[in-house]
């Protein structure tokens, strides 16, 4: 009998504490340590309003299972232990390191290539401070040294797209997704239930490009290209099409304005925190907040001070422009079943740095 009493107040506990919260599901490419990747999923758990369902990894910067143990390892040091992780795709449905790498020499090279290697090897990125950025390449099932060291807690044996479904299933119009690296897992759920879907809130991503302005070689040259959409084109176009009660879209174009700067980690630093410390130790490349930005703009809507709404999709033809962005106005959509976006375009940027810099050194995280 106390059994069953106890059995049924932690199924109270569950629903109350469900019912208090906003429900997320994480979807990421989890390069690390440190970075854009762990940050933004960071800013999430951190998030005191917020209820983190789980983590499902994607290869994108860095190849699947380097990213899972880098994230369950962010996990642990941050005191996050207890989310679910759950592994999903190891390449994308389509597009092939060996084509990309022989379309290079018609189509030309691409600025960051994640998994399989930047091409900018031993450059130093474009306004990027502190030492050269070396190249990640290896193989899919390859685990480099972990600086952070191995994480002791092991990823779930669900595959991420059945997590993800199970999840949504669970919550029906409760749960909103993010994903913030190429949407191999999401398209694959999709496919797997067609329903999926329609049964959540909504998608925000960090994906799309429209007309940055930058003096950054990697979008000066080609404004439409981002390489979450080019990583895997065919997935970005099935997420694009399905009924999704409401699409986000943090493009290039408002990420580039949000940088990582020198004070906003000294800032970080001068906290005690589990999460401060591991962002001072493994997060000290400054660069955009790409990820970080899509994960607080869905905490606080207005911190995004403009916004277009347009029709969207990928370019799917093997050629030059393979994976860049298309999008149109309600006038000139083509009758393809494209959906309306929510394209994010600015942003209140003291604010964001405010808000960020807060949740990082925030000691209630839960």
């Amino acid at each position: 009998m106390r059994t069953k009493i106890l059995l049924l107040l932690l199924a109270l506990s569950a629903t109350l504490c469900y019912a208090q919260k906003r429900l997320v599901l994480i979807d990421q490419d989890g390069a690390g340590p440190g970075g854009s990747d762990q940050m933004a999923m960071l800013a999430l758990l951190q998030a005191p309003q917020v209820y983190v369902l789980g983590i499902t990894i994607v290869t994108g910067d860095a190849w699947r299972d380097e990213e899972t143990l880098h994230t369950l390892r962010m996990l642990e040091l941050t005191g996050h232990a207890d989310i679910p992780v759950a592994r999903g795709a190891v390449f994308p449905l389509v597009r092939t390191q060996e084509e990309t790498r022989l379309s290079t020499a018609f189509d030309g090279k691409q600025e960051w290539l994640g998994a399989w290697g930047q091409s900018l090897s031993t450059e130093q990125m474009p306004g990027t401070p502190g030492p050269p950025v070396k190249s990640n390449a290896h193989g899919p099932y390859d685990i480099p040294p972990m600086p952070e060291g191995m994480p002791t807690i092991k990823a779930i044996d669900e595959d991420a797209a059945h997590f993800l479904i199970r999840q949504v299933l669970a919550h029906p119009h409760q749960v909103t997704i993010y994903a913030a690296g190429p949407l191999t897992n999401i398209a694959l759920a999709i496919a797997i239930d067609p329903e999926f879907a329609s049964l959540t809130q909504g998608i925000v991503f960090m994906g799309s490009s429209l007309t940055p302005r930058s003096d950054d070689p990697e979008f000066a040259g080609d404004p439409r290209h981002e390489f979450n959409f080019w990583f895997d084109p065919e997935a970005a176009h099935i997420v694009l099409h399905a009924d999704w009660p409401r699409i986000v879209a943090t493009t290039v174009d408002v990420s580039i304005k949000a940088p990582f700067t020198q004070q906003m980690l000294d800032d970080i630093s001068k906290s005690t925190t589990p999460t401060a410390r591991y962002i001072a130790a493994w997060s000290q490349r400054r660069y955009y907040l790409w990820d970080e930005l899509t994960a607080c703009a869905w905490l606080d809507p207005s911190i995004i001070t403009r916004e277009k709404l347009l029709y969207m999709d990928v370019d799917l033809s093997h050629g030059p422009s393979y994976g860049d962005t298309l999008t149109w106005s309600e006038k000139m959509k083509p009758a393809t079943g494209v959906h309306l976006v929510h394209v994010q375009t600015d942003l209140d940027l003291p604010r964001f740095q405010k808000m960020f810099v807060e949740l990082m050194t925030s000691k209630d995280a839960k």
